[in-house]
């Protein structure tokens, strides 16, 4: 009996040390957190994709509160409303962003782009343009294998199957980047969504010379510069035989998409182009034609 009882003191004595030195631990390593980490945290939308810079929402949550400021700091998936809300939280100034939307820049359709070949390995864009070029003479374009769709937590891009190339849904489309990260060959790009969704860009990453790009792909850019040449506004640049629209200088005259003769330009959501007027002279010739 006096055996167990001095176990069970024993016992006790050593738990009782054992205690206090993971008090004292706990007091001595104690790692502050800011209260309003965990408040910022609970406003973000969970969605954890990475879009805004950060590992998920708390590191977007810690990095906003250490910052000290939200210069620079926007979540794609929660947009503005959520930035009020953070900004409400630590006193700071929201400030605004742009809403921004992927862009495939890529336009060479089973009809543009005939198939040279078949890929008959696993079904994964990271794989296959690993192993070759593609099915196509064009090298630089869409493999087609959907790993932008897998990627996209959102359900706003989709793989048309008519043309092989995916599509973005823009009213699903939160911006968050996965889509662009997943592309193994590049052709998915975060642009500016612009006024009433209007944007115009080079739908083409082929960088070719122009005889070698145009004989892959039938609506490629081949370099010629006539877009430059035209922009009233020096938003558009060409190199290494591709043409660039930065869509912070691009004013949507879309004077380059007159002149392209590739039909390389895409100009999305604007209303019908009127029909040009004939002048007196040009109406004077056809009918000495006649």
């Amino acid at each position: 009996m006096n055996l167990i009882l001095i176990a069970v003191i024993s016992l006790g004595a050593i738990a009782l040390v054992l205690a206090a030195v993971l008090y004292v631990a706990s007091k001595k390593f104690a790692v502050y957190e800011d209260p309003r980490i965990a408040q910022v945290s609970e406003v973000l939308p969970q969605a954890n994709c990475g879009g805004c810079g950060y590992p998920g929402c708390s590191g977007f949550a810690d990095a906003c509160v250490k910052a000290g400021s939200l210069e620079g700091k926007f979540c794609p998936v929660g947009g503005q409303p959520v930035m009020s809300q953070v900004a409400s939280i630590l006193g700071l100034d929201a400030g605004t962003a742009e809403p921004m939307v992927a862009v495939v820049r890529c336009n060479g359709t089973c009809t543009n782009r005939p198939h040279t070949n078949m890929y008959d390995g696993a079904k994964s864009c990271a794989i296959a343009a690993s192993l070759y070029g593609g099915e196509t003479g064009c090298s630089y374009g869409c493999l087609g294998c959907g790993d932008c769709v897998a990627a996209c937590q959102f359900d706003a891009i989709h793989m048309n199957p008519e043309t092989g190339l995916p599509e973005v849904d823009e009213k699903k489309c939160t911006a968050c980047g996965a889509c662009v990260k997943a592309c193994p060959k590049a052709i998915i790009e975060l642009r500016a969504k612009g006024k009433k969704s209007r944007r115009v860009y080079v739908s083409c990453v082929n960088k070719d010379k122009g005889a070698v790009a145009r004989k892959a792909c039938t609506v490629s850019c081949i370099g010629c510069g006539k877009c430059v040449k035209t922009c009233p506004f020096e938003a558009i640049t060409l190199e290494n035989n591709l043409a660039y629209i930065d869509y912070n200088k691009c004013k949507s005259c879309r004077k380059c998409v007159e002149v392209c003769p590739q039909h390389t330009i895409i100009e999305l959501n604007f209303p019908p182009r009127k029909p040009k007027e004939e002048t007196p002279v040009a109406e004077a010739a056809k009918t000495a034609e006649a």
